[in-house]
């Protein structure tokens, strides 16, 4: 997968994970909850993960949680910005 997609992918995953625990990671940076720094961070952390398929069945079986699965390498940061 070229590299470009790689990274769409895994924005698409953050954001879609971030979403369904009720964040709003753009409402997150504008209230310097967090930093786009950050933002880029999780999504580069999330490109490590091994199982992203399995993540992407998660989130189309979930409507909304109120923690990330185990598995999820962004936990902590998600975690954090629950409002």
């Amino acid at each position: 997968m070229h590299a470009n997609d790689t990274m769409k992918r895994h924005a698409a995953l953050v954001d879609d994970m971030a979403r369904t625990l009720g964040v709003d990671l753009e409402e997150s940076v504008l209230r310097a909850e967090i930093t786009p720094e950050e933002v880029v961070d999780a999504v580069l952390n999330c490109t490590g993960c091994t199982s992203p398929e399995t993540c992407r069945g998660w989130l189309e079986a979930t409507d909304s949680a109120e923690a990330p699965p185990e598995y999820c390498r962004n936990k902590q940061t998600l975690a954090a910005l629950r409002p």
